[in-house]
């Protein structure tokens, strides 16, 4: 989520992250267990928040700029104005970044990537807040993102974005508040044909939302929160059946946080969720409970029920993905159910900060996709069908100590682990894993010392690490002729290190240089899991605030 709203997305509901710039994040909110019911009932795993600056200024204007290998080059340009009661922020960023080719060892196990495909990118972004009233807020913003990718010289690929929304905010009272907005978001895929000038559009999603949510607080800071969506999605594709599909997604929802005493808080959320398409509808619980017994030491247990309904392209695709197999809907799907639960224990010490959280999620009914199989004899590709997952299970561990080692001298070390149970169709046979799963653990680091020299100078160093472990799936030798077999393929562990310092020089002026891939890793293979660099990585920026040079 951006703000709270759902981005349209491409095939599979994914999110084009080129859309997001992160130069613009305050920073992101990671919701976990009963809370996440505010923001749907398919987000079963959480919720990732991205939430953007607000203007705080009458007047700023920055521009950046960032260099770095394969010709990546990213330039940035904001700029602030209004006063108390009216304010504009207008974002520009444009960013581009060559193909290069990657090498892999000889006789690899199964198909590698040799091309790793850059992109040019446009972004527009208006915001704009008003208040008319000192209890009402209105806000709006139109947006425009553009991306052409080159796989083909003749043909490159073209990604758009239109998107724009309003809300307004009323606070009635000192105990009130409500929101009313609404989103539209349409992402558009298109084939420019150099030599005829056409671009030929091929894909479509297009989502219209509307959002009503009110708040009452309670003494003791006790709130209520109820509110209701409705969203028109309407999708375009010429691989679908019938090429357009309309759906309409109703859902309310209520929320009440209760703050029992000093020691104990209860959220308890229920939500009801319906689909226009074959008219599926479900209502969902969720509880979480938050117990201090000593000061600084909370134990959090958290219950919800997890709802997805098939979306329309996993209802009526027929899609040939890069010449692989066809990507095959299946319009009598069922509605993917779980069963979610955490426990964490988090305890705070002077300047450290100590965490353990359990996870266990139960799946039926997963979607996902079979074995690919030729519907007919002369049929040139696979067909790969979405299906249900009869029962999926996932349990994990993740643990992690934050300290503030001196006043300048900040890290934090953090430990996951998961593990899934194997896929199995509905007559208990396991299904070939299209999708790698995931490395049962992960190790994160992170340190930084930050150091003011004066007004005017001061310098922040950063170190960042992630490893990974290794993992094995058994995948088709051929994706292009299955009648090869499978073979299991070993992704072997990795760990990836980034050092970057900034200084602040003169009032508003920041340069930074930074080495991504520190240790200059190079996968033997370059396999669908694994990390898509070619070793070190150096890059500097500039980021100049105008308007506090003078």
């Amino acid at each position: 989520l951006v703000d709270g709203e759902r981005l349209a997305g491409e095939t599979m509901d994914d999110v084009d992250f080129d859309r997001l710039d992160m130069q613009q994040v305050d920073h992101i909110e990671i919701i976990k267990g009963a809370a996440s019911a505010l923001y749907g009932s398919n987000a079963a795993g959480g919720v990732i928040n991205i939430i953007t600056k607000k203007n705080k200024k009458n007047f700023a204007l920055n521009v950046n700029a960032r260099l770095a290998r394969h010709n990546s080059q990213r330039y940035g340009l904001v700029l602030q104005n209004g006063g108390k009661a009216l304010s504009n922020v207008l974002n520009i960023r444009r960013t581009a970044q060559d193909n290069y080719n990657v090498t892999s060892a000889d006789n690899p196990v199964t198909r590698v990537i040799s091309t790793i495909y850059g992109d040019k990118t446009w972004n527009f972004e208006d915001r704009i807040e008003w208040m008319p009233l000192k209890r009402l807020t209105i806000k709006g913003r139109a947006g425009y993102f553009f991306r052409q990718v080159a796989r083909a010289v003749d043909t490159p690929e073209r990604y758009r974005d239109f998107n724009g929304g309003m809300s307004a905010s009323w606070t009635p009272s000192d105990r009130d508040q409500m929101t009313l907005s609404y989103v539209y978001d349409q992402y558009d895929k298109s084939d420019y044909q150099r030599i005829a000038r056409l671009d030929v559009r091929d894909y479509s999603n297009v989502q219209n939302t509307f959002k009503l949510v009110y708040n009452h607080y309670f003494a003791k800071n006790n709130v209520l929160t109820a509110g209701a969506d409705f969203m028109h999605d309407y999708l375009f594709n010429n691989k679908l059946d019938g090429n357009t599909r309309k759906q309409d997604n109703f859902d309310v929802f209520a929320q009440f946080d209760w703050n029992v005493c000093k020691q104990l808080e209860m959220v308890g959320a229920v939500r009801y969720d319906y689909f226009s398409d074959n008219d599926i509808q479900r209502l969902t619980p969720k509880f979480s409970l938050r117990y201090e017994p000593v000061n600084n030491l909370n134990i959090r247990f958290g219950y919800g029920m997890g709802f997805r309904a098939p979306t329309l392209k996993e209802k009526y695709y027929a899609f040939d993905i890069a010449g692989i197999w066809t990507l095959l809907g299946n319009k009598d799907l069922k509605p993917e159910i779980s069963h979610n639960h955490n426990l964490s224990v988090e305890y705070t010490h002077r300047n450290y900060t100590f965490m353990v959280n359990g996870t266990f999620n139960r799946v039926k009914n997963k979607l996902g996709t079979g074995a690919p199989y030729f519907a007919n004899k002369n049929d040139e590709l696979p067909t790969l069908p979405y299906i249900n997952l009869d029962d999926y299970k996932l349990y994990g561990i993740d643990a992690s100590v934050q300290a503030r080692l001196w006043r300048t001298v900040t890290a934090k070390l953090s430990y996951a682990f998961v593990h899934e149970s194997l896929p199995k169709d509905k007559n208990g046979e396991q299904v070939n894993n299209q999708y790698i799963p995931a490395r049962k653990h992960s190790l994160t680091a992170h340190a930084d010392w930050n150091h003011e020299f004066s007004s005017n100078y001061g310098l922040n160093i950063a170190l960042d690490g992630r490893f990974l472990s290794s993992v094995d799936n058994e995948e088709f030798i051929d994706y292009y002729d299955i009648s090869k077999g499978t073979a299991t393929i070993h992704y072997p562990a990795y760990t990836l290190w980034k050092l970057q310092a900034t200084g602040k020089i003169k009032r508003g002026i920041k340069v930074s240089v930074a080495i991504d891939n520190l240790f200059n890793y190079k996968p033997k293979y370059y396999y669908l899991n694994s990390p898509l660099t070619d070793g070190s990585n150096l890059m500097v920026g500039l980021s100049i605030d105008i308007d506090r040079l003078f």
